[in-house]
């Protein structure tokens, strides 16, 4: 049996003894003031959304700052991007500092019922799903981190990893990933295949991630605006569910992983900010939009395969095209 001591949990030393917090019953914890949070913490030097905590489905932790005014803190060093927790790290909000542990056990606890019949020492299912992935990665991120104090870089970071964050949940997907400064999302789509409606849903996100990251350039001093740069590809992968019940937790592994993070990069090298893969692509021209004009087809080079691969790539404002065009159908 699955024990307080074995999961994963936060202690908080108080005045009146040792608080145990356990991350338990979902795959993300948030930290802060206000009383909508996770773990409430009633010290005026943490804002009202503070940090937050997610477990991935291979059983890491990431400390992600939420933007707060006085930083997050681990092991004494203030975080910037999300960083992956060690057991016995400790972090520091405010005045208040909690130690993280997370005993050597293969997978969540809060995932994983021992008592249940239907438990096996192979609880991860994996199943080959039809699926979309987008990358999004933030341009020019090491110039920032060189013109920007460490305070201000971290509460713009924070900012922008909880919007992206709250604008996937929106069209229905999730972080699946957290990589320095980008995320990935994964849309899982049915047996029947992709729905018109699931695809306009996805670059109807994209594009408000854009419009996102674009906006911060109004709320805070930088040097530059932000832009963000994005590949989607959409294919076969093996997806692993280690949720229980009604809280499933999917991440997905394979070449169409793999591929979505190339096209991100080749929009380098075609200049563009958008790349979809060719399968994403015929999707767009089912749609009966003008996807040929709008979405420019090139032959890149992605890091890791051996032959030339097809993509097809726009603009922010090609994009923005595209979807109005949708409004109006």
């Amino acid at each position: 049996m699955v024990t307080l001591q074995s999961t994963p949990h936060l202690l908080l030393r108080t005045e009146s003894g040792i608080r145990r917090l356990p991350l338990t019953g979902s795959n993300c914890w948030t930290i802060g003031r206000s009383e909508d949070n996770n773990f409430v913490l009633p010290d005026r030097w943490i804002s009202r959304n503070h940090a937050m905590l997610q477990c991935m489905e291979t059983g890491e932790f990431y400390l992600i700052d939420l933007g707060s005014r006085n930083g997050s803190f681990v092991n004494g060093r203030r975080v910037s991007i999300p960083v992956t927790l060690h057991s016995g790290d400790r972090l520091t909000f405010g005045q208040t500092e909690l130690e993280f542990h997370c005993p050597n056990i293969s997978q969540a606890a809060d995932t994983i019922n021992s008592d249940s019949k239907e438990f096996t020492a192979t609880a991860t299912l994996h199943v080959r799903r039809l699926i979309s992935v987008l990358v999004v990665d933030i341009r020019d991120f090491t110039v920032l981190t060189r013109q920007l104090d460490e305070k201000l870089l971290s509460e713009v970071i924070g900012t922008w990893f909880r919007h992206a964050g709250d604008i996937i949940r929106e069209y229905g997907s999730w972080v699946d990933k957290y990589i320095g400064d980008a995320v990935m999302a994964i849309w899982i789509h049915s047996a029947q295949g992709v729905s018109d409606e699931e695809m306009v849903r996805i670059f109807r996100a994209l594009s408000a991630l854009h419009k996102m990251t674009s906006d911060l350039y109004n709320l805070y001093p930088l040097p530059f605006p932000l832009r963000i740069g994005a590949g989607i590809n959409t294919g076969y992968a093996m997806v692993g569910n280690t949720g229980s019940g009604d809280r499933p937790d999917y991440t997905a592994l394979g070449d169409t992983v793999n591929a979505a993070f190339r096209l991100e990069t080749s929009t380098k090298q075609i200049g563009l900010e958008v790349a979809v893969g060719e399968t994403t692509y015929q999707h767009l021209s089912a749609l009966g939009a003008d996807s040929s004009r709008l979405f420019k087809q090139y032959t890149v080079h992605l890091k890791g395969y051996d032959i030339p691969t097809v993509a097809h790539a726009c603009s922010y404002a090609d994009l923005d095209i595209f979807l109005q065009s949708k409004n109006k159908s």
